[in-house]
């Protein structure tokens, strides 16, 4: 119960740290804000982990450089379409990125099928199927950010097996290198205000830091498969709290469409043949 219980509390980390970011960007820009993320969250890794005593081979780096980057891209284009979106929706079309690589690792029709409903839900979301606004270049941040994200499952489990854990604290440092000049450089004069750098610091703890840990103490001690349903519940746990919190109000086929892809993700979950690597949530 208690891995359950670590697992649980960590996605309502992640929500909560997006609910604080979301807040933040009307003083900071979802550039300045993701810019304090992955900075304050990056020294809260290395003071952690302590990557500095780690020995990395030359053959090592090139995984590591791709994971960095992948890792701060994601970053930086999540909160473009966090921008431009609600939450559930931002996370259930990110989700689609690590059902694929779950689906293509596979290659079996059964699980070709969870695509399809994933895509499914993504075809709700588009405009020009309803009435109601969705933003597309929020879509297509929220579908790069995916990309992304599947990238990072790949590289990151050639990380693990060069470097372990370390590795999340260097592909952080990598991804603070390429992503926090940038956000630096397009935030407002407000963001180095404490009213906006303490918010920040508690977004990096919440987003980063903490769900971090407690995902490591679920995934010592639960199945990958039942951590993987758990973690299928993610998309609908972003729109709880985006509603509760932002008061972000979704119409039935945009929940209809979150749907789809929990079911999807939970489907490539238990259908699947091989051991993957765990997706963590942004």
């Amino acid at each position: 119960m208690a891995p359950i219980a670590a697992l649980l509390v960590a996605m309502g980390s992640v929500q909560s740290g997006a609910c604080i970011a979301k807040r933040l960007f009307a003083v900071a820009g979802p550039g300045g804000t993701v810019a304090l993320r992955i900075g304050f969250g990056t020294v809260l890794l290395c003071l952690a982990l302590r990557p500095w005593r780690l020995r990395v081979r030359r053959e090592s780096w090139p995984p590591l450089v791709v994971y960095g980057v992948a890792l701060g891209t994601m970053n930086f284009l999540f909160y473009e379409a966090l921008d431009r979106l609600p939450i559930g929706i931002a996370v259930a079309v990110e989700f689609i990125g690590p059902l694929t690589v779950a689906v293509l690792s596979s290659r079996r029709f059964i699980d070709f099928l969870w695509i399809v409903l994933a895509a499914g839900g993504l075809t709700l979301l588009l405009p020009v199927l309803h009435q109601t606004h969705v933003n597309l270049p929020g879509i297509l941040f929220a579908l790069g950010a995916g990309a992304c994200w599947a990238t990072y499952i790949v590289f990151g489990q050639k990380v693990g097996h060069h470097v372990g854990a370390q590795g999340v604290a260097l592909g952080s440092v990598i991804s603070a290198v390429l992503i926090v000049p940038i956000g630096l450089s397009v935030a407002p004069a407000t963001l180095f205000s404490w009213a906006v750098l303490l918010p920040g610091l508690a977004v990096a703890a919440l987003s980063t830091a903490l769900p971090y840990s407690l995902e490591m103490v679920a995934l010592t001690q639960l199945p990958t498969r039942m951590f993987g349903v758990l973690m299928s519940l993610e998309p609908a746990v972003g729109a709880l709290f985006g509603l509760l919190f932002l008061d972000e109000r979704l119409v039935p086929t945009q929940w209809s469409a979150i749907l789809l892809v929990i079911v999807a993700s939970i489907g490539s979950a238990i259908t699947a043949r091989q051991e993957m690597p765990v997706p963590v949530p942004d």
